[in-house]
């Protein structure tokens, strides 16, 4: 039997960074949504234990510290017997590496999903996000896998009733960004909440919701990968309605009026610039329950 599931981009369409804890983790408050387009997952009983990646960004993510072998390990060390059996993991990177859009944390969460399938594991899904949370703070959220508000350091999670599907465009130059150097290059870290969240699914008071909101990551993003700023000019100058960077970087997103606007503005960016990474998708809608961590 084999077992397969994407492992959808997380793109953060606010990020306020409101405060700082004695440990020195970042307390947060962001409203996450999941693209229909993501990594590929698959499971399947084998002789051995087998892991193998494939895809455009696999390079040099076959070693042991890749998150969906934590994933797994973590399970057997969790469940015991019920978890021993041999595994072949496939990985199909589609998304970029340290991207600012979860691309290790979503791949943790499938394998999660997946494995407890395939092992036959009967697990609330409360404590499966706490097993989660063991992997990292973002991986809870991606096992929820749509729209989302999440506070704390990112463990704190309560559904967002009032998400559209969203036409959205992702860009990356190119320019990894590791998460630790962009927290060390915050100059403020104490930033006003989020505004009062809108109350009903609609585009346009979305739109203006997001205006009022901003990604207090981007300016120390900026300040060591200026050609983050490019790549959010070119969105803008392109037409997107909303143009913003997601999580730490340095994957920028804009959000355009509908699907053949970002299909275009696909075209024209990667006419431009052939080795980017752009990829036209929409997010999830709001829908079902989230059990909290």
């Amino acid at each position: 039997m084999k077992l397969e599931n994407t492992a959808p981009a997380k793109i953060n369409l606010a990020l306020h960074v409101i405060g700082r804890r004695a440990d020195g983790y970042h307390l947060l408050e962001s409203l996450v949504a999941f693209t229909a387009f993501g990594d590929r997952l698959s499971v399947r009983p084998s002789d051995r234990d087998h892991f193998e990646v494939t895809g455009p960004f696999r390079d040099g993510l076959e070693g042991g510290a890749n998150l969906v072998l934590k994933a797994r390990d973590i399970l057997r060390l969790h469940f015991g017997a019920q978890a021993k059996s041999p595994v072949a993991i496939t990985l199909e990177k589609n998304l970029p590496v340290a991207a600012g859009i979860g691309g290790g944390s979503s791949d943790a969460a499938a394998v999660l999903k997946l494995l407890t399938r395939l092992w036959e594991i009967q697990v609330p899904p409360k404590e499966l996000a706490q097993i989660g949370l063991m992997l990292g703070a973002d991986v809870p959220m991606c096992l929820y896998g749509r729209p989302l508000i999440a506070r704390g350091i990112g463990e704190m999670l309560e559904p967002f009733p009032a998400l559209p599907r969203l036409p959205i465009l992702l860009v990356n130059a190119g320019l990894p960004l590791a998460t630790p150097k962009v927290f060390s290059a915050l100059i403020k870290r104490e930033h006003a909440p989020l505004p009062a969240l809108p109350s009903k699914s609609d585009p346009a008071e979305l739109l203006e919701w997001m205006r009022l909101t901003r990604n207090d990551l981007e300016p120390a993003a900026l300040s060591l990968v200026p050609e983050i700023g490019s790549v959010l000019g070119l969105l803008r100058a392109e037409g997107a309605l909303i143009a913003r960077m997601s999580g730490s970087g340095a994957t920028c997103f804009g959000i355009f009026e509908h699907q053949e606007a970002a299909e275009r503005t696909r075209q024209a960016i990667a006419q431009k610039h052939p080795h980017w990474f752009v990829c036209a998708t929409e997010t999830s809608a709001s829908t079902g329950e989230l059990v909290n961590v």
